[in-house]
């Protein structure tokens, strides 16, 4: 029988978030030993046979799901545990890794969302319909080979109606403007809208903080690193000057930004790297808004351009990226831009790490 397993594999506590190129090297390490594996030995010379596995990493470890073919649920979860720490013992650069949860589980959100998305209870096999009658937060189930298909297609689209509810919710605190600034005429496509770019503020909020610990422990600029999250994504001709400290500065704008757009009375951008933030966290959005797949995807761009005629006040952030330096005016200056800018009457008491360095 085929066992679906999720292992989770945690990095040292109190060390630091492993960047991209880090994740990208443990996804690596972890599939160069798991495709080699063939085979794997129980109690009793039991046979448990890897058929398929797929990795994914984040900041402070990895997720392994695998899929193995064993006599009983309890010998694939034993079995998979085992092999991991085996592997993690063998890999120096995972020296003090830990492997967590090693189970065959869902939650009992997940599960449920999954059948009643798509399946009539008759429709379930008796595997399925066995492992169901647990109590608690996690249960265990059986998955046989041929329910495999039909629950993950019924649990991805549990998880799009999920991200599609969580967009909505976010929308209603964009409070800074009005729904018609994003020119859409229904009314739950322009919360999609509002939705997804306060999603894109925070995604923006959370590569920034890799960003700065990047910049920090490398000791260099934006011009001198290649894996980056976001501000490989500003004007790239003052890439030389995208420092640790100046990822720092732009990151307390990134969360006033957030802040502001969840506050009444939007005034146009308080500083030109506000306006560079908003343009990120708009890009952020375009991606979301293409996963859920809420609206078509060649007029995302062009709603979004109708939204900035709105919220940029004028400030035309595009050129810093389209004409050389010599040639932008004083407000766009690299200089300036995190100076409150003065055709905005209401600027708030200014953040101390955006005061001019002495």
């Amino acid at each position: 029988m085929e066992y679906q397993l999720t292992a989770e594999l945690a990095s040292p506590p109190g060390t630091p978030d492993l960047d991209p190129l880090q994740q990208v090297g443990v996804m690596s390490l972890l599939d160069d030993r798991l495709n080699h594996l063939v085979s794997i030995e129980g109690p009793d010379g039991v046979e448990i046979i890897p058929v398929e596995h797929s990795l994914e990493a984040h900041l402070s470890g990895a997720v392994v799901n695998w899929l193995l073919d064993a006599p009983a649920l309890v010998l694939a979860e034993e079995a998979a545990r085992a092999v991991l720490e085996q592997l993690v013992d063998e890999i120096d650069l995972l020296e003090d890794w830990e492997v967590k949860h090693c189970a065959v589980t869902a939650t009992d959100d997940q599960l449920e969302s999954a059948l009643a998305a798509s399946m009539d209870p008759d429709e379930l096999s008796d595997n399925l319909l066995a492992g169901l009658g647990a109590a608690g937060d996690m249960r265990t189930f059986l998955i046989g080979a041929e329910d495999t298909d039909e629950i993950q297609a019924a649990v991805q689209k549990a998880e799009l109606a999920d991200r599609r509810s969580r967009l909505l919710h976010k929308g209603e605190c964009l409070r800074a403007f009005d729904l018609s600034v994003f020119g859409e005429s229904d009314e739950v496509k322009a919360r999609y809208l509002a939705g997804a770019l306060l999603h894109g503020v925070r995604m923006l909020t959370d590569e920034l903080v890799s960003d700065v610990q990047l910049l920090d422990d490398e000791e260099a600029t934006v011009d001198e690193v290649e894996a980056l999250w976001a501000l490989d994504e500003l004007p790239p001709q003052y890439a030389d000057r995208y420092s640790a400290l100046f990822a720092k500065r732009f990151l307390v704008v990134a969360s006033v930004l957030g802040h502001r757009l969840t506050q009444e009375d939007w005034n146009g951008p308080l500083c030109v790297a506000e306006a560079l933030a908003l343009r990120i966290a708009e890009s952020r959005a375009e991606v979301e808004l293409d996963l859920t797949e809420v609206l078509e995807a060649d007029r995302v761009s062009g709603i979004f351009s109708v939204f900035n005629s709105h919220a940029l006040g004028g400030l035309d952030s595009d050129l810093l990226y389209e004409i050389p330096e010599s040639e932008v005016d004083a407000e766009l200056a690299f200089a300036n831009w995190f100076r409150p800018r003065t055709e905005t009457s209401r600027t708030p008491a200014w953040h101390p790490y955006l005061l001019d360095e002495e």
